[in-house]
Protein backbone atom coordinates (compact mmCIF):
# COMPACT_ATOMS: atom_id res chain seq x y z
CA UNK A 1 0.00 0.00 0.00
CA UNK A 2 1.03 3.56 -1.03
CA UNK A 3 1.05 6.07 1.64
CA UNK A 4 0.39 9.51 -0.47
CA UNK A 5 0.82 13.04 1.59
CA UNK A 6 -1.69 15.52 -0.04
CA UNK A 7 -0.93 19.25 0.05
CA UNK A 8 0.01 22.03 -1.80
CA UNK A 9 3.90 22.48 -2.95
CA UNK A 10 5.92 25.97 -2.23
CA UNK A 11 5.51 26.68 -5.92
CA UNK A 12 1.83 26.71 -5.53
CA UNK A 13 1.81 28.56 -3.32
CA UNK A 14 3.68 31.13 -4.30
CA UNK A 15 1.85 31.88 -7.61
CA UNK A 16 -1.25 32.02 -5.35
CA UNK A 17 0.04 34.74 -3.57
CA UNK A 18 1.26 36.84 -6.27
CA UNK A 19 -2.19 36.45 -8.20
CA UNK A 20 -3.59 37.89 -5.19
CA UNK A 21 -1.30 40.84 -4.84
CA UNK A 22 -1.82 41.26 -8.86
CA UNK A 23 -5.68 41.39 -8.25
CA UNK A 24 -4.79 43.20 -4.76
CA UNK A 25 -3.03 45.93 -6.93
CA UNK A 26 -6.11 46.38 -9.60
CA UNK A 27 -8.97 46.15 -6.90
CA UNK A 28 -7.73 48.97 -4.44
CA UNK A 29 -7.15 51.98 -6.65
CA UNK A 30 -10.76 51.14 -8.37
CA UNK A 31 -12.05 50.45 -4.93
CA UNK A 32 -11.13 54.44 -3.88
CA UNK A 33 -11.65 56.06 -7.15
CA UNK A 34 -15.71 54.43 -6.91
CA UNK A 35 -15.49 55.86 -3.27
CA UNK A 36 -15.12 59.75 -4.25
CA UNK A 37 -17.88 58.82 -7.47
CA UNK A 38 -19.98 58.50 -4.36
CA UNK A 39 -19.25 61.12 -2.94
CA UNK A 40 -19.61 63.37 -5.79
CA UNK A 41 -23.38 61.08 -6.61
CA UNK A 42 -24.17 62.05 -3.26
CA UNK A 43 -23.36 65.93 -3.76
CA UNK A 44 -25.29 66.43 -6.66
CA UNK A 45 -28.31 64.77 -5.18
CA UNK A 46 -28.20 67.39 -2.13
CA UNK A 47 -27.63 70.19 -4.73
CA UNK A 48 -30.44 69.21 -6.87
CA UNK A 49 -32.56 68.98 -2.83
CA UNK A 50 -31.25 72.33 -1.45
CA UNK A 51 -32.22 74.01 -5.15
CA UNK A 52 -35.93 72.05 -5.47
CA UNK A 53 -36.28 72.84 -1.84
CA UNK A 54 -35.52 76.38 -2.41
CA UNK A 55 -38.08 77.21 -5.32
CA UNK A 56 -40.81 75.20 -3.36
CA UNK A 57 -40.69 77.54 -0.52
CA UNK A 58 -40.44 80.45 -2.87
CA UNK A 59 -43.66 79.12 -4.10
CA UNK A 60 -45.18 78.46 -0.78
CA UNK A 61 -44.21 82.35 -0.16
CA UNK A 62 -45.62 83.47 -3.65
CA UNK A 63 -49.15 81.76 -2.86
CA UNK A 64 -48.96 83.92 0.60
CA UNK A 65 -48.35 87.05 -1.06
CA UNK A 66 -44.65 87.09 -0.30
CA UNK A 67 -42.40 87.59 -3.35
CA UNK A 68 -38.87 87.66 -1.60
CA UNK A 69 -37.01 84.54 -1.68
CA UNK A 70 -35.77 82.97 1.51
CA UNK A 71 -33.19 84.40 2.84
CA UNK A 72 -29.78 83.66 3.35
CA UNK A 73 -30.03 83.29 7.33
CA UNK A 74 -33.18 81.52 6.81
CA UNK A 75 -31.14 78.92 4.65
CA UNK A 76 -29.55 77.59 7.62
CA UNK A 77 -31.11 78.93 10.73
CA UNK A 78 -29.71 76.75 13.46
CA UNK A 79 -26.59 74.35 13.74
CA UNK A 80 -27.80 72.45 10.70
CA UNK A 81 -27.20 73.07 7.18
CA UNK A 82 -30.10 74.07 4.97
CA UNK A 83 -32.72 73.60 7.74
CA UNK A 84 -34.81 76.16 6.65
CA UNK A 85 -35.87 74.24 2.89
CA UNK A 86 -35.16 70.80 3.40
CA UNK A 87 -37.19 67.96 5.08
CA UNK A 88 -33.99 66.59 6.49
CA UNK A 89 -31.26 69.12 7.21
CA UNK A 90 -27.53 68.40 6.53
CA UNK A 91 -25.29 68.24 9.44
CA UNK A 92 -22.65 71.52 9.30
CA UNK A 93 -19.10 69.11 9.64
CA UNK A 94 -16.51 70.49 8.78
CA UNK A 95 -13.21 68.80 6.71
CA UNK A 96 -15.20 65.47 6.30
CA UNK A 97 -15.69 63.82 2.43
CA UNK A 98 -19.16 63.78 1.85
CA UNK A 99 -20.14 66.48 3.92
CA UNK A 100 -21.48 70.23 4.05
CA UNK A 101 -19.97 72.83 6.07
CA UNK A 102 -20.68 76.55 6.41
CA UNK A 103 -17.89 78.73 5.42
CA UNK A 104 -18.14 81.55 8.11
CA UNK A 105 -20.66 82.89 10.01
CA UNK A 106 -24.22 81.62 10.20
CA UNK A 107 -26.43 83.44 7.50
CA UNK A 108 -23.48 84.27 4.91
CA UNK A 109 -24.97 82.01 2.25
CA UNK A 110 -21.32 80.34 1.15
CA UNK A 111 -21.03 76.43 1.82
CA UNK A 112 -18.61 73.60 1.07
CA UNK A 113 -18.54 70.34 -0.09
CA UNK A 114 -15.83 68.17 0.11
CA UNK A 115 -15.76 64.93 -1.84
CA UNK A 116 -12.38 63.23 -2.07
CA UNK A 117 -10.46 65.97 0.02
CA UNK A 118 -11.70 67.82 -2.68
CA UNK A 119 -13.71 71.13 -1.05
CA UNK A 120 -16.36 72.76 -3.65
CA UNK A 121 -17.49 75.99 -3.20
CA UNK A 122 -21.35 77.27 -3.34
CA UNK A 123 -23.31 80.81 -2.86
CA UNK A 124 -26.89 81.16 -2.18
CA UNK A 125 -27.80 84.63 -3.31
CA UNK A 126 -31.04 85.34 -1.79
CA UNK A 127 -31.56 88.33 -4.47
CA UNK A 128 -32.43 85.79 -7.16
CA UNK A 129 -32.43 82.68 -5.19
CA UNK A 130 -29.58 80.58 -7.17
CA UNK A 131 -27.75 77.98 -5.16
CA UNK A 132 -24.16 78.20 -7.36
CA UNK A 133 -20.63 76.29 -7.65
CA UNK A 134 -18.15 78.86 -7.36
CA UNK A 135 -16.66 78.46 -10.70
CA UNK A 136 -12.45 76.72 -10.89
CA UNK A 137 -13.38 75.11 -7.71
CA UNK A 138 -13.46 71.28 -6.84
CA UNK A 139 -16.02 69.14 -8.79
CA UNK A 140 -18.16 71.98 -9.68
CA UNK A 141 -18.85 70.52 -13.02
CA UNK A 142 -19.84 67.08 -12.02
CA UNK A 143 -22.33 68.61 -8.67
CA UNK A 144 -23.72 71.24 -11.11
Amino acid sequence: MKNFKSGFTMIELVFVIVVLGILAAVAIPRFAATRVDAQISKGAADVASIRSAIVSERQSRLIAGDTAWITKADLDDGDELFEGVLMYPQANVANKDGAWSRTDAEGSGTYVYRAGGVPTIFTYDDNDGTFTCTAGTGYCDQLQ
